[in-house]
């Protein structure tokens, strides 16, 4: 195999690895998971867990010195 056909290989596997992290969400700082429902997303907590219907997370990020509790209400930080 030549210099070349290696080094193509070893730079398509690099970057097929920082697609392959990225899309596991290694790089994702973000606190809410965005999802989509419909025309509109709905913002559900990272750090969150259970059973809790979609529709009662907000639809918009909370505004500044504000969070989104496990319920789907904004609370203060």
């Amino acid at each position: 195999m030549s210099r070349r056909r290696k080094f193509v290989l070893i730079a398509f596997g690099i970057m097929l690895g920082f697609v392959l992290l990225d899309a596991s969400g290694i790089f994702d700082d973000s606190l809410y998971y965005e999802i989509p429902h419909g025309n509109h997303a709905h913002y559900v907590p990272k750090d969150c867990g259970g059973d809790i219907d979609l529709k009662r997370y907000p639809t918009a990020l909370p505004p500044p010195g504000q969070r989104i509790d496990c319920f789907g209400q904004y609370v203060a930080e």
